[in-house]
């Protein structure tokens, strides 16, 4: 599209490595050292392997698109950012970008250790361009969103991990870059910080028309903030559309569906629990969680759901419901629960499931899976559920 803040063709980036042949053994490897030390003559010959972080990736952002980008850990994500920001040069392909360009990539991005928090607002704010003048308007929203201003004439090489990060953020976020970039860095920062960055992406998105380009695997995070959405994997770009659809794509390829558990075969226990990601992507949610005796027992399961931050949202047992479904007895099999339809806003949540028969407890697995929901009553920039809540009830308006 001509009107693009950025256009990316058949983008590639290729890495070589080195692997260097030795043997299993530690005791041949410590000798192969002090040998190499010495004698200064290789014991192996080295091999080289080419690795393509990124290969024959399209696409294009308009003007005001908030991007989230999401994908498994080495799918390229932050091989795209460096190359955007232009850290690293493409191995093959073009990148056109029209607009100054930000970037918040990993702590101490652009900062120089030796400077106070002060002189690096002003070595960053130059570094986009900025005049003086332009810096000193916005340097008091930038001390005051920081919260730094205490330490602001100390070298930012005396700064913790989020002290930097919060510094950062605000320059990058501050300084009017047509384009912003932020990579998963801010989960260095504490939860408050978290949101009050978030909530300023999308300020500088709706309100001033700048583009981001947001980077986490945080997926309620991505369906907070952005609007739209790019999936990566194994270095290609898989899908790029509306972040619930991306979002859902990204979970339906990465659900851990089953969880196996280890225990003593003397007693009863948990063997499998399963979460069945079709019936999760329809707005149900289906447990399966199988157990093995060494005695016939009727297996009494309870399952409590709650949100990541740990509150109990819901919970049952078969003790709970009485005589209304009793399982014959038997020394192993899958008891499935079904919880429909699932009224829960989008966000993180945990299962924890207990074994017993009708009168005695044997075996429990706290957060034994971890899943994320997509609410099908989503929409970009809805509240998170630490302040609306989890419960999705179905509210009918006149």
């Amino acid at each position: 599209m001509s009107d693009a803040i950025i256009k990316v063709e058949g983008l590639g980036k290729r890495y070589t490595l080195h692997h260097q042949a030795r043997s299993g053994l530690l005791r041949d490897r410590i000798a192969g050292l002090f040998h190499n030390t010495f004698q200064r003559t290789k014991t192996a010959a080295a091999t080289e392997e080419e690795f393509w972080a990124l290969r024959d990736v399209n696409f294009t952002v308009n003007p005001g698109d908030v991007v989230g980008i999401i994908g498994r850990n080495g799918a390229g994500k932050s091989t795209l950012l460096k190359i955007l920001s232009r850290i690293t040069e493409p191995t093959t392909g073009r990148i056109t970008i029209n607009g100054r360009v930000a970037s918040l990539l990993e702590v101490g991005t652009g900062f120089h250790g030796e400077l106070s928090g002060r002189e690096n607002i002003f070595l960053n704010g130059a570094i986009l361009g900025m005049t003086r003048a332009e810096i000193k308007k916005k340097f008091d929203e930038i001390v005051a969103f920081s919260e730094v201003e205490k330490f602001l004439d100390t070298p930012v090489k005396h700064y913790s991990s989020g002290m930097y990060v919060r510094l950062a953020f605000a320059v990058a976020a501050h300084l009017e870059p047509e384009i912003l970039i932020v990579d998963e860095v801010l989960a260095v920062g504490d939860q408050e910080f978290q949101k009050k960055c978030l909530g300023k992406m999308h300020e500088v998105a709706s309100g001033q028309g700048r583009t981001v380009l947001f980077v986490s695997h945080n997926t309620s995070a991505l369906l907070n903030v952005c609007d739209t959405g790019i999936l990566l994997e194994q270095g290609r770009l898989s899908a790029q559309g509306d972040i619930k659809t991306i979002v859902n794509s990204y979970l339906e390829t990465g659900l851990q569906r089953t969880q196996v558990f280890s225990a003593s075969a003397d007693r009863p226990h948990i063997t499998t629990l399963e979460v069945d990601a079709d019936a999760l992507a329809a707005g149900d949610l289906i447990v399966n969680v199988g157990f093995r005796s060494p005695c016939p027992i009727v297996p009494v399961v309870g399952i409590v759901l709650s949100t990541d931050k740990g509150q109990p949202i819901s919970g049952c047992n078969g003790r709970m419901i009485g005589s209304a479904w009793r399982p014959p007895a038997a020394t192993e099999g899958v008891v499935k629960a079904r919880l429909s339809p699932l009224l829960l806003h989008s966000g993180v949540y945990f299962i924890s499931i207990w074994l017993s028969d009708p009168a005695t407890d044997y075996d429990e697995r706290r957060n034994a899976l971890q899943f994320t929901f997509v609410s099908k009553n989503f929409y970009p920039q809805c509240p998170s559920i630490d302040e609306i809540g989890a419960a999705d009830f179905a509210w009918k308006w006149e």
